[in-house]
């Protein structure tokens, strides 16, 4: 009989030592004994199960003798066997000989650790020689045998002495094969999932997990990781409209074709990738010891490859696309947390990135998300601790270069990470709704300016303040009513403040948006387009709303930036600006240039009629006390 290792024996199977340690001297090897029913000749050995000092065949004080101990040992259907101190076989049951393959007399005098292969682990070995010597009170395993007649089974294998006057231990073999097999059937279905008969997300994690164990990864191979970590794009639509049956059959043709994938990336290779459905229609196809980012660049590739081809359910066609996220990276060092973590970031990455595709995991993007998440997760307690300021860039006219009034754009001071500009943070405030609170704190604290510069320099003639003003803050505020208080909190009139809106915003208002527009117009507020060019350009429905400016995107305008190059302009940037500030006068709107950086700009915008500009050729985004001096100068020349 020969015997495989399952392992270590479990913690808990290996009982504490029973008596003290002491020299235990060599035993004379026992003798097996008569057989059941046979008359013990004067001067034979004592019967080992006969209590010392007590006469062959005398009854122990129960009153069973120890020919009837014998009896039971023989025909238990528990395999039994008797164990010197030397380790070898002193008597076997016949239940023993029959569940190892052989008589029980065959047994006698082999060794015992051999039968049921106790010395294939140093720790089970160790407790084993522990019980032998009686320093420690039992011993139990459990091993997988390989019978004479070529099948496996396992048993669980128990150690215990005897009374120490017999100088023996008792060693029992019980079978569990139909135990474990059904303990294996049952871990079968609780790992793996029905439907398309994949790992589940259980017993991937517990690969996954088991790869990344330090001891695993040193011992060879690359010491390296990879994971295609997969969603099927639009599969709700088929569940929704075709039902839950067609789309657990379109998942199981799917799992099919990864499958195939996987065997195909694995030939020649040490191992084959594991393909796991994790829940939905997400799965996975964990990579270990890879090779590098092009293997799993062409485990992805294959994948797509192998989705793109329709699906042929009962003569119903169905296609469709998976995105991927893919990421590679050393073991060492790695969770299993984290490993998932960078792959569905990825996975969003290429879902955002169109869909039908496979994205690489960038460290540096992802640092960029961490940024956006950490700026997010603090942006409303910002506005409470006073960490955003505003800063100021003159509007100029372009005949006369006079200051007609000022944008302002907010800057946030992070603790971390610095000054921060608008399109750093402001997308998130929109996102979160934040935007309500900065916005009104933006439009307060630039209205009270604005008044301040006017009760400052009252010979100046007065500037207006604009503000940007997001979309959000119509839906989710009553931004009529915050800006009818703070006019009149801070004084400013109406026709010295302008909201700016994106396009976007301005050309698809209906409803509670056109409204509060319309409203803010007959209040005396201007209304301003910014980056106008770049959106819808709907010039039909231009004409019908409260509209005051126009501003032009920068883009524009760089068409207009050469100067002492030799490279000549596009005629045709030129004619479209034109046209642009020629619709928007006959409209009665007045057009403001943003960008404007050289003079060469700055000319011929004034030629073709542009009313007022902005850019870093008359200033950049400035504190309020430069715009103070800016407006004490213009006192002077006046005075």
């Amino acid at each position: 009989m020969s015997g495989t290792s399952e392992g270590p024996a479990p913690a808990a199977d290996l009982v504490r030592p029973a008596v003290t340690e002491r020299h235990i001297g060599a035993s004379p090897r026992m003798s097996a004994g008569p057989p059941p029913g046979a008359s013990v000749a004067p001067g034979s050995p004592p019967d080992p199960y006969a209590p010392t000092g007590t006469p062959p065949d005398t009854p122990v004080p129960d009153g069973t003798s120890p020919r009837t101990f014998r009896a039971v040992f023989a025909t238990a259907p528990l395999a039994m066997a008797v164990v010197d101190r030397e380790g070898l076989v002193v008597t076997a049951n016949e239940s023993l000989g029959t569940l190892l393959g052989g008589g029980a007399d065959a047994l006698t005098g082999r060794i015992a650790a051999d039968l049921v292969d106790l010395a294939s682990d140093a720790r089970t070995w160790h407790s084993y020689r522990e019980v032998l010597r009686g320093r420690q009170a039992r011993l139990r395993c459990t091993r997988r045998l390989k019978h004479p007649d070529g099948h496996s089974l396992w048993v669980q294998v128990t150690v215990s002495p005897l009374p120490p006057q017999e100088q023996a231990v008792l060693l029992s073999v019980a079978d569990i094969s139909a135990r474990r097999e059904l303990q294996a059937r049952l871990r079968h279905l609780q790992m793996h999932d029905p439907v398309t008969r994949l790992p589940n997300r259980t017993l991937f994690f517990e690969r996954l997990s088991a790869a990344l164990e330090a001891e695993v990864y040193e011992e060879g191979g690359t010491g390296r990781i990879g994971l295609c970590y997969l969603d099927l794009d639009g599969f709700k639509a088929v569940n929704d409209t075709l039902g839950h049956r067609v789309g657990d059959r379109l998942l199981a043709a799917v799992a099919e074709r990864l499958t195939r994938c996987a065997d195909e990336a694995g030939y020649a290779r040490a191992a084959t990738p594991l393909v796991a459905r994790l829940g939905g229609d997400e799965f996975a196809l964990l990579v270990e010891d890879s090779t590098g980012t092009d293997q799993l660049a062409d485990l992805a590739e294959s994948v797509l490859k192998a989705l793109q081809a329709p699906f042929d359910l009962s003569g119903q066609r169905l296609s469709l696309s998976a995105s991927i996220g893919v990421v590679e990276r050393r073991a060492a060092g790695t969770s299993a947390t984290g490993l998932m973590q960078a792959a569905d970031t990825t996975l969003y990455w290429a879902k955002a990135d169109g869909k039908g595709r496979w994205t690489l995991f960038d460290p540096e993007r992802n640092a960029h998300r961490m940024t956006r998440q950490a700026l997010s997760s603090t942006l409303r307690a910002a506005v409470e601790r006073g960490e955003f300021a505003l800063e100021y860039q003159p509007l100029v006219g372009m005949e006369d270069g006079g200051v007609r009034g000022v944008e302002a754009l907010v800057r946030w001071h992070h603790p971390q990470f610095g000054t921060l500009t608008p399109n750093r943070f402001i997308g998130l405030a929109e996102e979160d709704g934040s935007i309500v609170q900065l916005g009104r704190w933006v439009l307060a604290t630039a209205c009270r300016q604005a008044r301040r510069w006017q009760l400052d320099h009252p010979d100046a003639p007065p500037i207006f303040v604009s503000v940007n003003v997001a979309v959000r803050q119509v839906w989710d505020s009553d931004l009529v009513a915050d800006v009818a208080d703070i006019l009149a909190e801070t004084g400013l009139a109406p026709h010295l403040l302008q909201l700016e809106l994106t396009e976007s915003a301005v050309m698809g208002s209906a409803g509670r948006p056109l409204q509060a527009l319309q409203a803010l117009s007959d209040m005396g507020v201007r209304i301003a387009i910014d980056d106008f060019g770049t959106g819808y350009s709907n010039l039909a429905y231009l004409s019908r709303l409260p509209v005051s400016v126009l501003k032009l995107d920068g883009s524009f305008v760089r068409g207009f930036q050469y100067e002492d190059t030799g490279a000549h302009p596009n005629p045709a940037d030129e004619v479209i600006v034109e046209a642009l500030i020629q619709l928007a006068h006959r409209l009665g709107l007045t057009v403001t240039a943003e960008c404007v950086e050289t003079a060469s700009q700055a000319s011929r915008l004034r030629g073709i009629g542009c009313d007022t500009g902005q850019g870093w050729l008359y200033s950049r985004p400035v504190a309020p006390d430069r715009i103070s001096a800016l407006l004490t100068a213009i006192d002077c020349r006046q005075a």
